[in-house]
């Protein structure tokens, strides 16, 4: 195929192919492909071009083949390859994807031999994800292996799906003819290696464990001296069993190898999210112990669980269309909802009863006045569920107190920072009447977890209390009420409910100690504490009275002060004074009031720092400053409004790597990839954000950030789990209406047109301040192209004329853009680039950056050349917001 002058193949390619793409070289070739790069002329990327061998491509049907790729192209998975195109040039069958700068998981393993426990655990994981994702749809890739694996900014991409199903499904009997074989001997299943052409995801299942094998071992399951001894042993053999290759192997992980690679489908994992599961639960470190079957069993139990939640406490659809990376503006970008300062704020709505955690938590590094125990091992993340007392005459509930208990105790075990104590440890002292502070001591348990259960005419009682462990002081008590109808559905809903409340009061309790641990003075640490009351309460007023909010965060910034003449050592001071200045751009009356408080923290950030290089926060802080100036665009000139964007990614970036577990940075990187259209690099962080904040700090920005995220990448599904969560559990967050309505503008959903009504009504009672009333508008706009959708243009018409709203109420126009996407949905594509030009007008930086794929609501706007004149490509970094 080559000769001495060249390559032919490449300059067929680059001919047949000048006007879309320019080739540019060879990557390098496998047994089926030929890969050269190129740059994606219309769109300025680079992207892969994989080319099928002329003879193989001869054997096959092209049409048939390309009809069977384009299936691939549905797919849409931060952990999935996409497919950008794939046709014939001058008979050359040829696909084309991203150009994945980096190496394959087969190049990390050559370099690695082995890698960590972890970071092979979450590799493997990302890939069962994916494979999850494609299996939903159909479709098996048949060729799972490290090769196939590409890996980017540390994290796991499949490449090549469903081509060897193309092949496959193309080729039948042809490929057999010409020698080639589709899937690779050392990772075969055995249906694979014994021909069975009627695979499932569970061959991939497989295949998957045969790599995850070979990353903690360092070798591949079985060898041979050839192809057809490999695969014989795949169907025959057993694995050696991976410990005794690498003792450091966990029991549980060796039993979820077993379980993946295990000869016959039907004992293997049932799905591959199922596989993923069992991988994330090791990751948590919450199964200790326990053998595969019990996992799974703890998985579908949980599964169960979370249905009959949903059932119990009701999910009415009720969403928000938010795209602050595009130029229809984001629901955070005016006050609204939750305004872009309050994401580093520490939790609100909890202003009483700090002290007191505070005052346990010096307690448990102080010491008592006597005692055996030494107080340090009272660790408030060491937790002992008490079993909850039944209250009803006759004991006719303690079945539900038992199942409580139990329940609490599953949840609560499932938190990453927390080590529950089980069932058995705690059963000693179930009916024993001995004082909790000498439970604490025998249990070596921080905090304890006890409550009751009893009947209040048609519902049941639910009380709960955090005490602590030391002293035997409750934290905190908290009543719930249900409807006693099921009590099997009580059970369930008061376990979450439970749950929740404990997860946040445990945060404020080990933030409270691990803050006494920084320093040795008194003062200091009492007057932090009193700041950070004092903040919090001015948090959860920010929206009713920012006059007392303003009142309140100056005395935070005063007593902080205070503290750091009192600790001049002590660098938490100065971090928290940083966050102070930062919550007050929120009540900024202009523009350059709020860069300058910005720049306060900026400031104190740098101080932070220069007394402590590795403070997590500190750099957290910095980093989401200069992200918010960057925001504000008051910076003249562009390359120095750049350069703040890069320094904000690389602060937070730092601040992860310090501290992998702060949750708030990881939602902080999610945001800032959003902005610069890394959709793939948003929705990993916002994951990360979502499993890292271990006490629910801000579970609810997380939640709408997942759906956000999601949304834009088209993948429905997830978004509307997302956006149903956050609904269940922040009912009256008006982000969590407005995404329901969202979700029915697209193809996905049928277009109810009375839900879409009900779900704008719902948005009035939320936000029926007169400052919200744009989001009032939005919702209408959203109404509209649901009509629109429904088959009623001239309805539709009218309603998004009546929700414009004039100068007066919208002097920023953000109503416009939404006009526009209700408008493309409608096929009025004309009436769309007008409402378009109406917002660049009065938006002049917030352009489409076309170099870039399009969301999908513009898409059908891409060839427009009026839009193209509207719609400018900016440089990185330039795009406003």
């Amino acid at each position: 195929m080559t000769d001495p002058n060249g390559d032919p193949i490449e300059e067929r390619l680059r001919t047949s192919l000048a006007d879309h793409y320019a080739v540019q070289q060879k990557l390098g070739e496998g047994g089926m492909a030929l890969v050269y790069l190129a740059q994606d002329v219309k769109h300025d990327r680079q992207v892969a071009i994989k080319v099928l061998r002329p003879d193989l491509a001869a054997s096959i049907g092209a049409d048939r083949f390309l009809k069977e790729i384009r299936h691939t192209a549905k797919l849409s998975h931060p952990h999935i390859l996409p497919l950008y195109d794939s046709g014939n040039a001058d008979g050359l069958l040829f696909y084309v994807m991203p150009f994945v700068e980096g190496e394959s998981l087969n190049d990390l393993i050559k370099r690695e031999k082995q890698l960590s426990i972890d970071e092979a655990v979450r590799i493997t994981r990302e890939v069962a994800e994916a494979l999850g994702h494609a299996h939903s749809y159909g479709l098996v890739h048949r060729d799972i292996k490290p090769d196939n694996i590409l890996m980017s900014g540390g994290h796991a991409i499949v490449a090549d799906f469903g081509i060897s199903k193309a092949l496959t499904e193309a080729g039948g009997d042809q490929l057999t003819q010409t020698g080639t074989s589709v899937g690779t001997p050392a990772y075969m299943s055995p249906e694979q290696a014994m021909g069975n052409p009627d695979l499932d995801g569970r061959s991939d299942i497989y295949s998957l464990g045969c790599v995850l094998y070979q990353l903690l071992v360092g070798d591949i399951p079985f060898t041979g001296p050839t192809p057809q001894a490999i695969m014989a042993r795949h169907t025959m053999d057993h694995i050696t069993a991976p410990s005794i290759m690498r003792d450091t192997i966990p029991g549980d992980l060796e039993e979820v190898i077993y379980t993946a690679m295990a000869k016959t489908p039907a004992d293997r994992f049932r799905t591959a999210q199922e596989f993923a599961e069992a991988l994330h639960a090791i990751e948590r470190g919450s199964t200790p112990g326990m053998r595969a079957s019990a996992v799974h069993q703890r998985l579908s139990m949980a599964q169960r669980m979370s249905g009959m939640q949903q059932s119990v406490t009701g999910t009415q659809g009720v969403p928000t269309l938010q795209t602050p990376q595009t130029p229809v503006p984001s629901l955070e970008s005016t006050p609204s909802v939750q305004p872009a300062w309050r994401r580093a704020a520490l939790p609100a709505g909890v202003a009483l009863g700090v002290l007191a955690v505070g005052i346990i938590g010096w307690q448990l590094v102080r010491g008592g006045d006597g005692g055996g125990t030494s107080v340090e091992t009272l660790d408030p993340r060491r937790v002992a569920v008490l079993y909850f007392e039944d209250l009803s005459r006759g004991d006719t509930l303690g079945y539900l107190a038992d199942g409580l208990t139990d329940a609490l105790i599953t949840r609560l075990s499932g938190v990453s920072q927390l080590t529950v104590l089980s069932e058995d440890a705690v059963a000693p002292y179930r009916e024993a009447n001995v004082p909790r502070d000498s439970i604490g001591r025998a249990l070596d348990a921080g905090s304890l977890v006890s409550g009751s259960v009893e009947p209040v005419g048609e519902r049941v009682r639910v009380t709960v209390r955090l005490v602590d462990g030391f002293s035997g002081s409750d934290i905190e008590t908290r009543t719930f009420e249900l409807p006693a109808a099921n009590l099997l559905a009580v059970r369930d809903s008061a376990a979450g409910l439970v749950s929740g409340f404990l997860r946040t009061r445990l945060g404020e309790a080990i933030v409270a100690r691990e803050r006494r641990s920084r320093t040795d003075v008194v003062e200091a640490w009492t007057l932090v504490q009193r700041a950070e009351r004092a903040r919090k309460v001015a948090l959860d007023a920010i929206n009713r009275d920012r006059a007392s909010a303003n009142r309140l965060l100056l005395e935070a910034d005063s007593l902080l002060a205070m503290a750091e003449n009192a600790d001049p050592r002590w660098s938490e001071p100065l971090v928290l004074r940083g966050w102070v200045a930062y919550d007050r751009t929120g009540l900024a009356e202009e523009t350059h009031q709020a860069a300058a408080r910005l720049r306060e923290a900026i400031a104190l950030a740098d101080r932070a720092l220069s007394m402590d290089r590795r403070d997590p926060e500190a750099f957290h802080l910095r980093g989401r400053s200069r992200h918010r100036l960057w925001e504000l665009d008051v910076m003249p000139n562009p390359q120095e409004r750049a350069s703040l964007l890069d320094l904000a990614k690389k602060d937070l970036d730092a601040a992860v790597e310090l501290d992998p577990g702060l949750a708030d940075a990881w939602y902080a990187i999610s945001q800032l990839s959003y902005e610069l259209k890394d959709n793939v690099a948003a929705v990993i962080a916002a994951e990360r954000a979502y499993q890292a904040d271990a006490f629910l700090r801000h579970q609810d920005d997380n939640l709408h950030q997942l759906f956000r995220t999601h949304y834009d990448l088209e993948q429905f599904p997830n978004a509307q789990r997302w956006c149903d969560e956050g609904e269940r559990r922040f009912s009256s967050d008006a982000r969590f209406v407005m995404c329901q309505l969202q979700m029915l503008i697209t193809s996905w959903k049928e277009p109810n047109v009375q839900q879409a009504w009900a779900l704008a009504r719902r948005v009035d009672s939320l936000l029926s301040d007169q400052r919200f009333e744009t989001r009032r508008r939005i919702a209408r706009m959203y109404v509209g192209a649901v009509i629109g959708r429904a088959g009623n243009p001239d309805s539709a018409r009218s309603v998004l004329l009546a929700a414009r709203a004039g100068q007066d109420i919208d002097p920023n126009r953000i109503v416009a853009p939404h006009e526009a996407v209700a408008r493309v949905i409608l096929g009025d594509y004309d009436g769309a680039i007008e409402r378009w030009k109406h917002y660049i007008l009065a938006n002049p930086t917030h352009k489409i950056d076309l170099s870039r794929d399009l969301h999908w609501w513009w898409r059908p706007l891409r060839d427009h050349p009026e839009f193209k004149d509207v719609a400018t490509t900016e440089p990185l970094g330039g795009h406003g917001h």
